[in-house]
């Protein structure tokens, strides 16, 4: 999904006489998560303080932040959009984001919060050799958040940029920096307190916004969705085949079919590896809170992305296909525009009014994804990298947070810049490919040293480098890279990041069909060939694991 896309798509409904509006809800929001990371920083002393929030969060509050975390401005739009479009397709986003946290409830959550102490790695180099599982670690946490930190970086400057009315490669450029600017001082000053509790806002803000439009739509139908349903078939121009499946997806040939499944993959197995999903377990005081934040965040995400079908459908029913289409090929100005049709519609103030609201609830939810995303991979490097691999763990907890929050200013500067060179490109592939690495990398490391008893060192190292070399190098080979024509792929890509004419050696543009197994398969074998043995270790994680005796 283009997340820059998406987000400048969405702004492009904005007119100049709502910049004003637009701008002072902006401000509003700057300024309250401001104050929340001012007063967190004040309870910010030691390295749990830093990395995990001091383990002092709820699991009600916990299970907000995993939704303000996980729930993009760029899947909210976008879900919409291919609602509003596409019919009954749509819900293979939203059920594949809904599932996923299943995957994460039953095989991830409680266990590694027994298990680790503030990142991902901690579980991994349990039993096993300290510094080469806790480096391929660390790479791979700061490359999934990179590429992830990525997109929505230059889809915030997009959206800014376009509410604002502001033009011009040095207003582009500006907006990035602000934006960075601020996701920066969120984690240096506020750490996971605050952080989290800038999470916690923007959660509130997207549901109660989602509530208001879902409501307000059914309002309007008198509450039947069969009517809602009915109306968005009529509007949409394509009937009954709209309320069936295969408009969007599966529905041309094996190539296509293979590529939703690749994507569905991605997104059911990846969240369970985000590394910034996965230091969330880390914030609550034990493993019940830690249950009961997923169960919260399941709940939150379910009932948010039901709100995008009624939104979506709405959208389709209400301001039309047509009109969506002209203004947005892909649909993602739907949710925008359906807010500005409830208001009163163009040129209305109540319609600019509650236009720039659902702009600003989507500023807050990328503000929110970036300071997550910047927190979890500092902290991957300070606490693994600096602190056990070059320091050979020997570093103090105060030299550690010094190093966190001197990484996370660095983090943030190297996103910025590569914002900036990548603010004119087709993004498309970052958050996809963000979730394929995690499943592919993360996860059979994950799980394979929760569960397997002969898992070691080398399966490890090799699971962990062979998903992430995989998935980045059939990205590479992928039609998003190279879009010629060909039989398999008629159309090419005409986006595509380095020619247009060179057919792509790999058909599919996600790669987790391959990479997730080859992920699992690498792991495997490193381990066979080994003859290193951790099975006392293994004993004592499994205890730790599965009753929490010894956590942290």
């Amino acid at each position: 999904m283009n997340a820059q896309h998406v987000l400048a798509a969405a702004a492009g409904v904005s007119k100049s006489e709502h910049r004003t509006i637009t701008l002072v809800l902006f401000a509003v929001f700057v300024a309250i998560t401001l104050y929340i990371t001012i007063r967190a920083s004040r309870q910010t002393r030691t390295a749990a303080d830093f990395y995990a929030g001091g383990r002092q969060f709820t699991g009600l509050q916990n299970g907000l932040a995993i939704g303000g975390d996980y729930m993009s401005a760029a899947s909210f739009l976008g879900i919409a959009g291919i609602f509003a479009l596409s019919g009954y397709d749509g819900f293979l986003y939203s059920i594949g984001f809904l599932v996923a946290w299943l995957v994460a409830l039953l095989l991830v959550a409680e266990m590694l919060r027994n298990s680790g102490r503030f990142t991902m790695a901690d579980v991994l180099a349990f039993r096993m050799r300290q510094r080469p599982v806790r480096a391929a670690a660390g790479i791979s946490t700061i490359v999934v958040s990179i590429f992830y930190l990525l997109a929505q970086m230059v889809g915030a400057g997009a959206l800014v940029n376009l509410l604002l009315g502001t033009h011009g490669e040095a207003a582009k450029i500006g907006t990035i920096v602000v934006v960075g600017a601020l996701m920066i001082f969120y984690v240096v000053v506020g750490g996971m307190k605050g952080t989290t509790w800038v999470q916690i806002v923007k959660a509130v803000l997207l549901m109660a916004g989602a509530v208001v439009m879902t409501v307000w739509v059914l309002s309007k139908f008198d509450f039947n969705l069969s009517h809602l349903l009915g109306a968005a078939a009529d509007s949409s121009g394509k009937g009954d085949r709209f309320l069936q499946p295969g408009l969007k997806y599966g529905a041309t040939d094996m190539w296509s079919k293979l590529d939703l499944l690749s994507l569905g993959l991605a997104l059911v197995l990846g969240t369970a590896g985000l590394p910034h999903v996965l230091i969330r377990f880390y914030t609550v005081p034990n493993a019940r809170a830690a249950r009961t934040s997923v169960n919260w965040a399941i709940g939150i995400i379910g009932v948010f992305y039901l709100m995008t079908l009624v939104i979506g459908f709405g959208a389709a029913a209400l301001v039309g296909s047509k009109a969506i289409m002209a203004q947005d090929k892909g649909g993602n100005t739907a949710a925008p525009q359906l807010a500005e049709k409830l208001g009163g519609g163009a040129g209305t103030t109540g319609g600019a009014v509650f236009l720039a609201i659902i702009a600003a609830v989507a500023f807050a939810t990328i503000l929110a994804v970036v300071a997550g995303l910047t927190l979890a991979s500092s902290s991957s490097f300070a606490h693994d990298l600096y602190a056990n691999v070059f320091r050979r763990g020997t570093t103090g907890e105060r030299d550690e947070v010094k190093v966190a929050r001197v990484s996370a200013l660095v983090i943030g500067a190297v996103a910025i810049i590569l914002s900036i060179f990548a603010r004119g490109l087709n993004v498309a592939f970052l958050v996809a490919l963000a979730f394929a690495i995690a499943a592919s990398a993360n996860l059979p490391t994950l799980l394979f040293s929760l569960f397997w008893k002969r898992f070691n060192t080398a399966g490890a190292v090799a699971g962990i480098y062979g998903g992430l070399v995989s998935a980045v190098g059939l990205v590479l080979l992928s039609p998003i890279c190279w879009g010629g024509k060909s039989e398999t792929i008629p159309k090419g890509n005409p986006d595509a990041l380095f020619s247009t004419d060179t057919v792509a050696p790999f058909h599919l543009q996600n790669p987790g069909l391959f990479s997730i197994p080859i992920g699992f398969l690498c792991a495997y074998i490193g381990t066979v060939l080994s003859k290193e043995r951790t099975t006392e270790k293994y004993a004592e994680l499994e205890v730790r694991a599965l009753t929490g005796e010894g956590a942290h």
